[in-house]
């Protein structure tokens, strides 16, 4: 090899060894930069009222909270202090859910914690309300999931179970893990 082709080999080298590391590091920089974004909300409102109706226009369920955060990228919105009002059907009154906290994904499927009720507005409801620290919702095909103690109260009865899976559309509840039942015809 003569003294061009080893001075190109040489400066070749040089350049290679000067660039190298900021090649390497710079994918390393981005994707730490993209992680740290997904961690902030998008947005964060207060005291919002939301309304969403279904395919067909009628209305699906309403939402009000205290702070409302939105995260794009991971999928959900978090609320502190929600307050739902689930429409079951057009015949049939609403329910009312609150909690001191709760998330909602982009499946519909809502999470609540801490202090969580489960309400009736209808007057003869057979379960008038439900109280928990952990429930799932559907809010499309609107059934609620839970497997921690559950409090179901009625008009003359109360239930404690270790859980609860229901219908809030067809009002069948199925207890997971029945302890106890009091019926009383003045509660």
């Amino acid at each position: 090899m003569n003294r061009l082709g080893i001075s190109i080999a040489a400066l070749f080298v040089l350049v290679l060894l000067v660039y190298m590391p900021v090649w390497l590091t710079e994918p390393t920089a981005t994707q730490s930069g993209n992680s740290n974004d997904a961690l902030k909300p998008a947005y964060t409102a207060k005291n919002l009222t939301t309304t969403l109706y279904n395919e067909e226009g009628a209305l699906n369920h309403q939402v009000f909270a205290k702070t409302m955060e939105h995260y794009d990228q991971l999928g959900f919105v978090q609320f502190e202090e929600p307050k739902y009002t689930v429409y079951v059907d057009a015949d049939q009154s609403p329910w009312q859910v609150t909690s001191n906290e709760g998330t909602l994904y982009n499946n519909n499927l809502i999470e609540l914690e801490s202090q969580v009720r489960v309400r009736s507005f209808t007057e003869d409801a057979f379960v008038k309300t439900i109280e928990t620290d952990f429930i799932k919702i559907n809010l499309d095909d609107k059934t609620l999931f839970s497997d921690q103690p559950v409090v179901i109260r009625g008009a003359t009865f109360v239930v404690n179970s270790n859980g609860i899976k229901g219908d809030l559309s067809s009002q069948e509840y199925e207890l997971i893990d029945h302890v106890q039942t009091t019926f009383s015809p003045g509660l």
